[in-house]
């Protein structure tokens, strides 16, 4: 009985990542067609490693993840830890400090872009910053949030019992034990920057593009293998950071 009911479920997978197979492999494709093997080779990586386009792009987008991930982990962090602490019967306060993962991305980014034309910002890589520590600061708030669930608030009274002030308390006991959920979120937040578009091609100035808007202009005249090696190149990357992400994310739960 069991295996009938399965079976809908591989055909899903099939569905969804057979397109993602078929992009790895094409990427070591030797035929300058994306679409004809013509037999195994790893040249199109050599190529992609030589384009000053795609080298700068992806300089922008590390500067950007790893910026909006320091600053997203900081503020989602004291964020969550003030609503779980100070703002528990206010679930307004608790619908806002998600709101940024739940509107659509489109929306966001308008939303965003409206901002900077009000104040006159001029857009280029801080203005995209800003924008994906709104985005990720969303995501690190409800993991770290998850995190403080489990936590026993006696510690930290234990902790104020014994003479520690509010900021040792927290240095010492509140931030080693949030610390699993801390990273988690910050992985997360790193790895949705990193692949992140249309916030990105809204908030972006013309001369900093991060990576994925690069890969957007390689494409709009066919895909090519450089760009299903560079698909490959990231696809590596994400998954790799979000298995860490959920391995923490496990083990949070199991402390």
């Amino acid at each position: 009985m069991r295996r009938p009911v399965l079976v809908p479920l591989w055909l899903t997978y099939l569905f969804l990542y057979t397109p993602v197979a078929v992009l790895v492999v094409m990427s070591f494709n030797r035929s300058d067609s994306p679409y004809a093997w013509a037999g195994f080779s790893t040249d199109w990586y050599g190529t992609l490693a030589r384009d000053d386009e795609v080298l700068r792009g992806l300089a922008n987008t590390l500067i950007v993840a790893a910026g909006a991930t320091g600053l997203s982990t900081v503020l989602g962090t004291l964020l969550a830890v003030g609503l779980a602490r100070h703002g528990s019967r206010s679930r307004l306060l608790h619908a806002v400090s998600v709101m940024p993962a739940l509107l659509p991305d489109i929306v966001l980014a308008i939303g965003l872009l409206a901002f900077y034309s009000l104040v006159s910002a001029t857009l280029g890589l801080y203005s995209v910053l800003l924008a994906h520590t709104v985005f990720g600061l969303a995501f690190v708030t409800a993991v770290v949030r998850a995190r403080i669930a489990h936590v026993d608030p006696s510690l930290e009274e234990a902790s104020r019992d014994l003479g520690a002030g509010p900021v040792g308390t927290f240095v010492r006991v509140t931030l080693p034990t949030l610390a699993p959920g801390i990273v988690a979120g910050a992985l997360l937040t790193f790895t949705l920057s990193l692949d992140e578009f249309v916030i990105a091609f809204f908030t972006a100035g013309p001369k900093d593009p991060t990576l994925p808007i690069v890969i957007y202009s390689m494409i709009r005249f066919g895909v090519t293998p450089e760009v299903n090696a560079l698909a490959t190149v990231l696809l590596t990357v994400s998954f790799t950071v979000v298995i860490a992400a959920q391995r923490l994310s496990r083990l949070t739960e199991a402390l």
